[in-house]
């Protein structure tokens, strides 16, 4: 988005991954604004002050995800949007999201994924709701072996999805 001339912000409360998304700030030239704070906290402080707020393969490692989604919902300005992915909760997505990603691929370092902190698509919808955020539609997202990369599917919500939200 930054790349396309969007004013973004990237939040994170990791400062070591803060250090590397700057560094590939500069390497690219893209201008990022990136500040290590919750989006609780930001959400406090600039109240419905984006057009489009992402939070992706981020839910499933929080304590409180609802806390997250409410935050994401009070960044946001009305007729704005909310991009929320995560995994869904189900045996496929355990098998595809810590088996095989963590174990056998070793895409990630093992233990980084709980599977009782995964989400099905209707609860992220019901705590999107409950936030003030409409659903306008769910993606699924999953790998494709034969050509090596991720594709999306207006079907397939099965283990890794991505939610788009309004405001009202």
């Amino acid at each position: 988005l930054a790349a396309r001339g969007a004013e973004v912000t990237g939040i994170d409360m990791a400062s070591a991954s803060l250090e590397i998304a700057q560094l590939h700030s500069l390497e690219t030239g893209v201008k990022v604004d990136y500040r290590c704070v919750s989006v609780e906290t930001l959400a406090a402080e600039q109240p419905e002050s984006f057009d489009v707020v992402t939070c992706m393969e981020m839910l499933e490692h929080v304590p409180d995800p609802a806390s997250v989604i409410s935050a994401c919902a009070k960044l946001v300005k009305p007729g704005g949007k909310v991009f929320f992915s995560t995994l869904n909760r189900n045996l496929k997505a355990y098998l595809m999201g810590i088996v095989a990603a963590e174990y056998v691929l070793q895409w990630v370092p093992k233990g980084t994924h709980q599977y009782q902190r995964f989400l099905k698509p209707s609860e992220l919808i019901k705590i999107a709701d409950q936030a003030g955020l409409f659903t306008r539609s769910a993606t699924g997202l999953h790998f494709d072996p034969f050509n090596q990369a991720f594709v999306l599917s207006d079907r397939n919500v099965d283990v890794n999805y991505i939610l788009q939200c309004e405001k009202s």
